[in-house]
């Protein structure tokens, strides 16, 4: 019998782990649905949003109301944006008592900084552009492929333009085009560039959320944002 007893020792210790990590995953389930629902409940949200709130164990956070490491998804349509925008956004020094996750009366989550991405996708440029324009990324710039039509004449064109921020406001700059396999007089084409160029104004995104940066990437322009001492409250 005595030779018995680490046995079973072990297995209630594996029971017990096995509890405890049972109500730690349920403990981060309800919490992740406390504050989906507070984003769900901001302006510039539609729906309710994929939360993740990272770190193991989590009840250790919990009892401390404090995260230090929540991930959202945002997809278009939570957006309120065209196909192929999304945006991934991490929430540091998120303060929700847990107690009020229990209660499942959580008013408002302070938030002391945000950062991520937003993308937006080189179809959605592209229709600014025009419904016969493509753009792929080009090293650390745009190709940019698009019929225009100068003097009667339809010219088919491509370019190389660079991709700034002017305040909330997306800039794709061309310097110089060229036929696409034609032979375009460079008079047409010194005309055709500015026909080329985007400014293209950001929608407003949730968080109040600043852009910092933009970048383009294979799927799309990448822009990076950011945003302190934010509360997240419900619409009145």
């Amino acid at each position: 019998m005595r030779v018995a007893r680490p046995k079973v020792v072990a297995v209630v210790l594996a029971v017990v782990l096995g509890l405890l990590l049972l109500v730690d995953r349920l403990a981060v389930g309800l919490a992740e649905g406390q504050v989906a629902g507070q984003l769900a409940e901001q302006e510039a949200v539609q729906g309710t949003p994929e939360v993740d709130i990272r770190g193991f164990p989590f009840l250790t956070q919990a009892l401390g109301g404090r995260y230090d490491d929540v991930r959202i998804t945002l997809t278009a349509a939570q957006l309120g944006q065209p196909d192929g925008t999304r945006a991934e956004i991490t929430l540091h020094g998120v303060q929700v008592p847990f107690s009020s996750v229990l209660a499942g009366s959580v008013q408002e989550v302070p938030v002391e900084r945000v950062d991520g991405t937003a993308t937006l996708s080189y179809a959605l440029l592209s229709d600014e552009l025009g419904s016969d324009t493509e753009l792929a990324r080009e090293g650390d710039g745009l190709r940019i492929t698009r019929t225009v039509e100068l003097l009667g004449r339809e010219l088919p064109l491509i370019a190389d333009g660079q991709v700034t921020l002017d305040g909330d406001v997306l800039v794709v700059d061309v310097d110089e085009a060229s036929g696409a396999g034609i032979d375009v007089p460079d008079f047409l084409l010194d005309r055709a560039v500015d026909l080329m160029d985007l400014r293209y104004e950001v929608p407003e995104l949730p968080f109040g959320l600043q852009l910092t940066g933009v970048s383009p990437a294979d799927g799309g322009v990448v822009i990076r944002v950011e945003g302190t001492d934010t509360v997240l409250r419900a619409l009145e």
